[in-house]
């Protein structure tokens, strides 16, 4: 079906988006999956470009604009010119709100301007080794000492977490309290006890740094806080539901780029003296993929607008992750199927694509937690 949710302006925007992957992204995929992170270039071409913190403050160098069709654009262009590995998503779709409804100004002129220009790159430290959906279990402390926070603990699974300059850390600052404990707390690159640990060796997403972090005895000015004091886990849950939604529209557009590539593997690919799409069980295979991504697309076309009109609700945020990566992996393991031997070569994009979609079930609230919160909200 016809999309209508876009305008002329979202129109240029993706243009100046294809233009800026398709030069400054995809020639370096392959690259940038060897080293096992992307190159600090990209970031600032992408700030250059007007591609990252559209919404913060023009007075920061964004532009003021909350509008989700930007981001669901940014996560489009990225699967269709098979760039890989930044985190862009991070960047554009989870850090804003924390960064603009949770600083004071004077935090927002000592951080925005370089987030927006790509010369600081953010992290969200939340997940640790014993800590995943769970985030009220994390064990990370943050002490008060006088006109410094002391952060003591690890963190795991942290995208951008080797380049990162500025982490946002959540941690217990009353640990008798629970989730009521809970404080965001900016630790910035170069902060003594702050190290790096693995980059860790994933499945898929290998230019996608995500390693572990780990402060010891880290001292930060009391003004990094972010946010009110022991309301960390509420500002947490209310910014779950965009997360939610971006990953949905991740793994519908790498879904979608899987079913074109295959698509047009079953034109050109003959066996026994026909194209394979000309046989029925592949036809067919490719009729009920078209179907299933029809009826997604429409649905997170309609989670994006209500995001827009401020009438996202968390359960609608949690069906949408949970419907589209479930059956966005189901769609490209069958495209992948349609390439026999040569769908498990690396070489071809399909394989990258079902490599780096397996985790699209897990990140963000595994498809579980996704299915409780839903069940949750059905009043039985």
């Amino acid at each position: 079906m016809r999309r209508t949710i876009f305008t002329e302006e979202h129109d240029l925007f993706r243009d100046t988006a294809r233009s800026y992957y398709l030069r400054e992204c995809a020639p370096y995929a392959e690259q940038w999956e060897r080293d096992g992170q992307v190159s600090r270039a990209a970031w600032t071409a992408a700030g250059k470009a007007g591609l990252i913190g559209w919404q913060f403050p023009e007075e920061y160098g964004g532009q003021g604009i909350w509008d989700f069709r930007y981001n669901a654009i940014m996560a489009e262009e990225m699967a269709a010119t098979s760039s890989v590995g930044i985190g862009l998503g991070l960047q554009n779709d989870v850090i804003p709100p924390y960064l603009t409804h949770l600083t004071t100004p004077e935090q927002k002129a000592r951080w925005l301007p370089g987030v927006t220009s790509g010369e600081t790159i953010c992290a969200l430290a939340l997940s640790e080794p014993a800590a995943g959906s769970d985030l009220k279990a994390i064990r990370t402390t943050a002490r008060r000492d006088g006109d410094e926070w002391v952060v003591d603990g690890s963190k795991t699974f942290i995208t951008n977490g080797i380049l990162a300059d500025l982490v946002i850390v959540a941690c217990k600052t009353d640990p008798d309290a629970g989730h009521k404990g809970i404080s965001l707390i900016v630790v910035e690159r170069g902060a003594e006890g702050f190290e790096r640990g693995r980059k860790l060796d994933k499945v898929g997403m290998k230019a996608q740094d995500t390693a572990e972090l780990f402060f010891h005895e880290v001292r930060v000015p009391a003004e990094n806080l972010i946010g009110q004091e022991n309301r960390g886990f509420y500002h947490m849950m209310g910014n779950l539901p965009t997360e939610r939604l971006a990953i949905a529209v991740s793994s519908l557009a790498a879904a979608e780029r899987a079913y074109e590539l295959a698509l047009d593997y079953a034109k050109t690919r003959t066996a026994f003296g026909q194209p394979i799409g000309e046989f029925q069980a592949n036809r067919f295979a490719l009729a009920d993929i078209k179907a299933k991504l029809g009826a997604a697309r429409v649905y997170v076309d309609g989670c994006i607008m209500a995001l827009f009109q401020g009438e996202l609700t968390a359960e609608e945020a949690a069906a949408a992750k949970y419907w589209t990566s479930e059956t966005g992996w189901q769609v490209i393991d069958r495209c992948m199927q349609l390439f026999g031997g040569y769908g498990y070569v690396n070489e071809y994009e399909i394989a990258r694509i079902w490599r780096d979609s397996r985790v699209q079930r897990v990140f963000g609230g595994t498809s579980e937690i996704m299915q409780e919160i839903i069940g949750r909200s059905l009043g039985l």
